[in-house]
Parts: structure tokens; C-alpha cells; sequence
């Protein structure tokens, strides 16, 4: 099974640096060879994704496969980052997947009323979190259709 037909960015939002490792990790052994930029706060994340700051000559109009978003990061917490997206044409369809710590109802309730496409509470256990990732991989990148971006 070809789990990179879509070698688009991945975007992965973490300010823990053991979760960015792990994540990278994960998907690296899951064989994903998408380039995966990492944004470590909230509005790093939103300079990535238009174009601005220190990636004013990125091109914009190119939207990550997926971005794996946490929620509890500095500057500008993951819900204010989901709520930009989805009330900006360019990326208002971006597949945005929220992978967090977080059990909260409330925080759940909150990302799918902002449309986030899939909510995943990280495991603990490595081994879980390995086979999370490479499923998550596998089924964004590989099996599901991305809506075109700004439509």
C-alpha cells in the first residue's frame, strides 16, 4: 500500500518538544514521507499557513495535507488557531485533525463545532501512539479525499 500517493506537507502544531520527537518518530516508522514542518505555537502555525512572518515566500496557496494540531500551546491556543482557519476562505477546508492531550468534553464539543475533522486524544503508551499515528497517517494521507482548498 503506497501510504505517500500525497506527498503534500504535514503541518504538526506541538510545543512539547518529547511529542514533536515522537510524532516525527511515529511517522517516519510508518513509512510517511511527507515533509513535515513543525510550528511550535499557535501563531507560528498561522504564519505557516498564509505565507507570513518568516514564511512571507512560502506559497500559501499550497495547504497541508493534514495538520495535526494540539491545543494547549502558548501564544494562541489550538481553538483560536482552528477557529482562523475555518473562518478563512483559503483554508476554511483544511484537514485538521486535533491530537491532544485533552479529554475535556467541552474542548471536544468545541473543535467539531469548529469543524476540526477528527479529535484523537494521544496515548500514553508508546506503542499506542505508534500504531495511532501510523493510522492516522494511513487514513488521511492514503485513503480520504481532501475538499479541494478555498471551495
Amino acid at each position: 500500500m503506497d501510504v505517500n500517493k500525497n506527498l503534500r506537507t504535514i503541518l504538526l502544531v506541538e510545543d512539547d518538544p518529547d511529542d514533536v520527537n515522537l510524532t516525527i518518530r511515529a511517522l517516519n516508522k510508518s513509512k510517511i514521507e511527507n515533509e513535515i514542518v513543525v510550528a511550535n505555537d499557535g501563531f507560528d502555525a498561522l504564519n505557516y499557513l498564509f505565507g507570513e512572518g518568516k514564511y512571507a515566500d512560502r506559497d500559501s496557496s499550497k495547504i497541508p495535507a493534514i495538520i495535526l494540531l494540539d491545543l494547549k500551546l502558548p501564544k494562541l491556543d489550538g481553538i483560536e488557531v482552528l477557529k482562523r482557519l475555518r473562518s478563512n476562505e483559503k483554508t476554511k477546508n483544511a484537514t485538521v485533525i486535533i491530537l491532544t492531550s485533552s479529554k475535556e468534553t467541552e474542548d471536544i464539543l468545541t473543535c467539531y463545532k469548529f469543524c476540526a475533522n477528527s479529535y484523537i486524544q494521544k496515548p500514553v503508551d508508546f506503542n499506542r501512539f505508534m500504531e495511532t499515528i501510523w493510522i492516522v497517517g494511513t487514513y488521511w494521507l492514503n485513503f480520504n479525499e481532501n475538499a479541494p482548498s478555498g471551495g
